[in-house]
């Protein structure tokens, strides 16, 4: 399945390279949830709050109940994850917030679950160069994604494995490194990082794992059926 991406930067939908570079930025976020509705999954991200440099709160307050989506960014604390599934997101994403002193926070993941639900929570782990990265992506940890599913499996009812070295630059996705983190886990995974073609989303939907894909889609380069084709259109 494809879900696509609603990333969120100071009040507009926003594609990044590598989570810094800005690619795309259209301010008419309505534009692209009417074009999302129909979708049965998508997935929404408060860059600012990620980054710790204010929030999108006001945007996806209004965004939730209009779409099926799972809502990430900023989310460190129980509070603010009753707060967006209250907002009528079906799920939060929690990453950051999940690690602490090199490793899994299993304490504050079992807080969180036992407030919301595992099945309500998505768990990010985000890999680069092999290993786990939060903060944006700029502070490595000394583990790897497959210790840290193996870590956090009983707190959450899904992964979202971002493959941070393909992330943006629509050059193709690593398959087997998203295939390892689905034979780690009985949990369901969400893939996302450089998915940019079909084959791709169908290889991986042949082994249950979803496909997050957004810069191929804002682009055109992704062309789905009676989609526009592009962010300008």
């Amino acid at each position: 399945m494809l879900i696509p991406a609603i990333d969120l930067q100071d009040g507009a939908v926003v594609q990044l390279v590598q989570g810094e570079k800005l690619a795309i930025r259209d301010e008419d976020v309505e534009k692209w949830v009417r074009r999302f509705e129909s979708f049965p999954k998508v997935q929404v991200i408060d860059l600012d709050a990620a980054m710790g440099a204010g929030d999108n709160l006001a945007i996806v307050r209004l965004i939730a109940p209009r779409l099926t989506c799972r809502v990430g960014g900023g989310i460190r604390s129980v509070a603010i994850a009753e707060e967006i599934l209250g907002a009528g997101a079906h799920q939060i994403i929690a990453g950051s917030a999940l690690f602490k002193d090199g490793r899994a926070d299993l304490d504050f993941a079992k807080r969180l679950a036992d407030a919301v639900g595992a099945a309500q929570v998505i768990a990010a782990v985000d890999s680069r160069g092999g290993n786990v990265v939060i903060h944006g992506w700029k502070t490595p940890l000394p583990i790897s994604a497959i210790e840290a599913v193996h870590a956090l499996e009983p707190y959450c009812g899904e992964f979202l494995y971002t493959h941070v070295d393909a992330e943006g630059l629509m050059q193709g996705t690593n398959i087997e490194a998203i295939l390892a983190v689905r034979r780690a886990t009985s949990r369901r995974v969400t893939a996302a990082g450089g998915i940019t073609t079909q084959d791709e989303i169908d290889a991986l939907d042949s082994h249950g794992v979803d496909s997050v894909v957004g810069m191929a889609v804002y682009t055109g380069k992704l062309k789905l059926p009676g989609f526009g084709p592009g962010a300008g259109d």
